[in-house]
C-alpha cells in the first residue's frame, strides 16, 4: 500500500539553513584510511573534491532519531512520510580549493520539491542547494537530489537495470564489506540503518544485504579519476544513482576521458556484479 503524502510541500521551497565548520585534519586522515589510500597519513594542503561531505555533519539528539536511523521527519527538510529515503544524485562546481585548517560556512536552500508517480509507486524529489564559502567567498556550489519513495510491495518484480559500459580506460575493484560501510557511516555521522544493520536492511526494507552509500560510490569514482590522472584539477562533477549496490559482492569503479570543446570530460560509472549500471557520473577536468 502506498504511504499517504501531502498534496504540496510548497511551503518548504525557499527555506534556508546556515552552519559553520572548521576543516580539521582528523576526518581527512580517517577517510584516507577508510579508502585504503596509498598516501594515508600524508595530509593534503587542500580538501580533496567531495571530501567536504565529512563536515557540516548533522548532530540530531538521540531522542529525535526515527526508526530508520535518520532524524525524525520535519525540520529543514519537509516531513515526507514515504518510508525509503536516499541520496539520488547531485551536481557540484569546485570554484576554488578549500584549505585544510580553514573555517567554512554553508548556506543551504530547499530549491524544489516535486511529487511523481513511478513504476514502484509514489516518489518525492527534494533538491537542496548548498553554497560553501571560505574567507574569499563561495568555493563550492552544490545541488543534492534526495528521493523519498514507497517500499516495494511483497513479491513485486525487481526492475531490470541497464548494462554498464565496458569501454573503460581505468578501473578498480571495490569489495564493500560491512567494516567499510560502518566506517563511512561513522565518518559522515550517517545513522541510516540500511548501511550497517543487516536484519533491518533485509527484514524491514527488503534489501538483499547492506546497502552501499551513494556518496561513498561517488567518492570512489572521484578517487579513481584522481588516481588515474593525478595532475588534473576537477572543476565540476555530476552523478546519478541508477541501481543499488550491496555488500554481497564486489563492484568496479570505472572511467575514461573524452575531449570536449571547453576542456576534458571524464565519463565515470560504477558497474555491479551482474554487469549492471549502478551509478553514472561525469567530471570536467583540466
Amino acid at each position: 500500500m502506498s504511504s499517504e503524502i501531502p498534496e504540496s510541500f510548497d511551503a518548504w521551497v525557499g527555506c534556508t539553513d546556515e552552519s559553520a565548520d572548521h576543516i580539521v585534519q582528523a576526518p581527512i586522515r580517517l577517510m584516507q584510511a577508510t579508502l585504503d589510500a596509498p598516501n594515508a597519513g600524508a595530509l593534503p594542503p587542500h580538501l580533496p573534491p567531495l571530501w567536504h561531505w565529512l563536515y557540516f555533519l548533522p548532530g540530531e539528539r538521540q531522542s529525535n532519531i526515527g526508526p530508520d536511523g535518520h532524524p525524525r521527519r520535519g525540520g529543514f527538510l519537509p516531513p515526507i512520510t514515504l518510508p525509503r529515503r536516499m541520496w539520488a544524485g547531485g551536481r557540484l562546481q569546485f570554484l576554488r580549493p578549500v584549505a585544510v585548517g580553514e573555517t567554512v560556512r554553508r548556506v543551504s536552500l530547499i530549491k524544489s520539491v516535486n511529487t511523481k508517480s513511478g513504476r514502484s509507486g509514489q516518489l518525492v524529489f527534494v533538491t537542496v542547494q548548498h553554497k560553501i564559502s571560505d574567507g574569499q567567498g563561495v568555493a563550492i556550489h552544490e545541488e543534492q537530489d534526495i528521493v523519498y519513495r514507497d517500499a516495494p510491495a511483497p513479491g513485486a518484480p525487481v526492475p531490470q537495470p541497464a548494462a554498464a559500459p565496458a569501454d573503460e580506460q581505468f578501473t578498480r575493484t571495490i569489495t564493500p564489506d560491512p567494516v567499510l560501510l560502518m566506517r563511512y557511516s561513522a565518518l559522515t555521522f550517517n545513522g541510516h540503518r540500511i548501511h550497517y544493520d543487516r536484519p533491518y536492511a533485509m527484514q524491514e526494507e527488503g534489501y538483499p544485504g547492506l546497502v552501499v552509500h551513494g556518496p561513498l560510490i561517488a567518492t570512489l569514482l572521484m578517487e579513481e579519476l584522481r588516481r588515474a590522472h593525478p595532475g588534473k584539477a576537477i572543476r565540476s562533477f555530476e552523478f546519478k544513482a541508477v541501481s543499488p549496490l550491496f555488500d554481497t559482492a564486489p563492484f568496479t569503479v570505472n572511467g575514461k576521458l573524452e575531449d570536449c570543446h571547453s576542456g576534458t570530460l571524464a565519463r565515470l560509472w560504477a558497474r555491479g556484479p551482474q554487469g549492471q549500471l549502478a551509478m553514472q557520473a561525469s567530471a570536467e577536468i583540466e
